[in-house]
């Protein structure tokens, strides 16, 4: 088969042509290839001394077997920390200031692996998921409730989980769109949040009849039912009179996962005392 070569450039083409231009059959430049060679059979060499395949020793084992050997000592120095924590109660590792710091150091790295993502970081808190630095806590802020939480979740398939789900007050006919805005404006008016003063005079009656019951007759809130505060500004789906309304007339239920099925029980409990410490609990 003849060779054809590009006019222009007499080079030899590779008999590829796409839309009238033709591919050059140029070489790679030999500095570019002995590179190449050399890499390939420096890297073949290195496997000898330092194998890629784990289980598969080498020559030289040296670093690898450094990281094993700090590694063995990281987990000895804190097996002793962990195996008191196993034994400890919550309240004695938080008064043990040397178990304290061990647990905010540890607890901190499992709450960045599996908390941070919806309470976010240092748990800030993002809409939708309350946040766990201030002292208003869904389900109770002592050391004991906190832990329950995380162990059993909120609303989630295990059977000693925390649930309360609130009346969808428009979705079920329960109440008309004008009562769930006057209530609206009634619960506004709990935190002293803008509102109309008429409308939420005639909310007042409705929130008594409906709503008192779990979030309490001033809007204080219900820890044992997880009915959140009314007379702050903290609201966990937002604050304004139309997030406000949608909330009454079809609520959002947020699910937290149980953890006790993914963490061990030691971890928990510094998971527990970390988050606790966080906003101070209570």
């Amino acid at each position: 088969m003849a060779t054809e070569r590009d006019e222009l450039t007499g080079a030899e083409t590779t008999g590829h042509e796409w839309d009238g231009l033709k591919e050059l059959n140029n070489p790679l430049p030999r500095w570019w290839l002995y590179i190449l060679y050399a890499s390939i059979v420096a890297s073949v060499i290195y496997s000898f001394f330092v194998p890629p395949i784990p289980g598969v020793m080498g020559v030289f084992e040296t670093t690898r077997a450094v990281v094993r050997q700090d590694i063995e000592l990281a987990r000895d120095a804190q097996s002793a920390n962990l195996e008191r924590i196993r034994l400890a109660s919550l309240q004695e590792i938080r008064d043990d200031a040397s178990l304290r710091d061990f647990v905010y150091s540890g607890g901190s790295s499992v709450f960045a692996e599996n908390c941070a993502p919806c309470h976010g970081p240092g748990g800030a808190g993002v809409p939708g998921y309350p946040a766990l630095v201030d002292d208003v806590w869904l389900w109770g802020g002592t050391l004991g409730d906190i832990h329950d939480t995380i162990a059993y979740g909120v609303r989630s398939d295990d059977p000693d989980t925390r649930w309360s789900e609130m009346i969808a007050f428009g979705r079920d006919d329960v109440l008309n769109h004008s009562e769930i805005e006057d209530v609206s404006h009634y619960v506004l008016s709990l935190s002293d949040t803008d509102n109309d003063r008429e409308a939420a005079l005639r909310g007042e009656v409705i929130y008594a009849e409906n709503c008192a019951t779990c979030h309490g007759d001033a809007g204080e809130g219900d820890d044992l039912l997880g009915a959140p505060a009314l007379n702050d500004h903290l609201w966990l789906y937002g604050g304004t009179l139309d997030e406000v309304i949608s909330q009454v007339d079809n609520p959002k239920h947020g699910v937290m996962p149980a953890w006790h099925e993914r963490l061990d029980d030691t971890t928990i409990k510094m998971l527990s005392v970390y988050v606790h410490t966080l906003g101070g609990g209570q």
